[in-house]
């Protein structure tokens, strides 16, 4: 699809530069680690996943897109044969590739084999922009496998897959970041999407709070099945986020691509 990729650089380089900005002026939380060190290993993550899904493009071009404009000249996957209006199509399929993330999402935390994986995001101890993009390489591989096998089942039209993206991307920055709403507006945004308190009670270290709030988009999927936890039990300001590493091991890039292969 072309400028496809401009787009989603140029979208998520101003999301980022954005929020960046302002929690650095107006931080939700104190931070309980230098940004330096932490910024570095996650920007560091980012870069080696996007070299990663540049080598996996190499036999799957343009990835989830790729697969979206393969699956319409072959025909297949479902709304293929449903012949919908392009909107209707545009809004279901964003709909249903947001409910496979949440679930993806908390099939992660289920599994050990992929939770080996997944804690690796869940182990920073600051929670702020950059804790969006920061998943280890093989997780990234298999959720982008994962979403190519779904669009070949779908078969949703090219700009259905790219607005996915865009708005998946967006709302994980904004969520993640280190920001305060206003009480009244955080309470009507998280009626739809997933605010940055809503999703903060999914980093605390309490288990039972962790598994919680696994929307990265839309609010809906925690409320309708009853995985929704409104606060932390220990309040915004004073709980701890992370897990049992608490002290600079997160900070450092090789210890966070060991992780899933050391000892539980």
């Amino acid at each position: 699809m072309e400028n496809e990729a401009l787009l989603r650089l140029s979208v998520f380089l101003g999301l980022f530069t954005l929020f960046a900005i302002v929690e650095a002026l107006a931080p939700r939380k104190q931070r309980a680690q230098p940004r330096v060190k932490r910024w570095f290993t996650n920007l560091s993550m980012t870069v080696l996943n996007t070299l990663l899904l540049r080598a996996v493009a190499f036999g799957l071009p343009l990835l989830a897109v790729g697969a979206a404009i393969d699956a319409e000249a072959q025909g297949w996957g479902l709304f293929n044969a449903l012949n919908w209006p392009v909107w209707v199509e545009v809004i279901a399929a964003i709909l249903i590739l947001d409910f496979a993330i949440w679930a993806q999402h908390l099939v992660t935390h289920k599994i050990p084999l992929l939770w080996r994986l997944h804690r690796v995001h869940h182990a920073d101890r600051d929670m702020d922009v950059t804790t969006a993009i920061r998943f280890h390489p093989i997780e990234i591989g298999l959720s982008m496998l994962l979403k190519i096998g779904l669009v070949y089942l779908l078969g949703p039209a090219a700009v259905a897959v790219v607005l996915f993206e865009v708005i998946l991307n967006g709302t994980a920055m904004f969520n993640h970041a280190n920001i305060r709403l206003p009480l009244a507006v955080d309470r009507i945004v998280r009626l739809i999407l997933v605010t940055p308190d809503m999703h903060r009670v999914h980093h605390s270290v309490h288990r039972n709070e962790h598994d919680s709030n696994y929307g990265f988009s839309l609010s809906i999927w925690d409320r309708m099945l009853g995985t929704y936890v409104a606060q932390p039990k220990d309040g915004h300001d004073d709980m701890t986020v992370g897990l049992r590493w608490q002290d600079d091991k997160p900070n450092r890039l090789g210890w966070n691509l060991r992780l899933p292969f050391d000892k539980l």
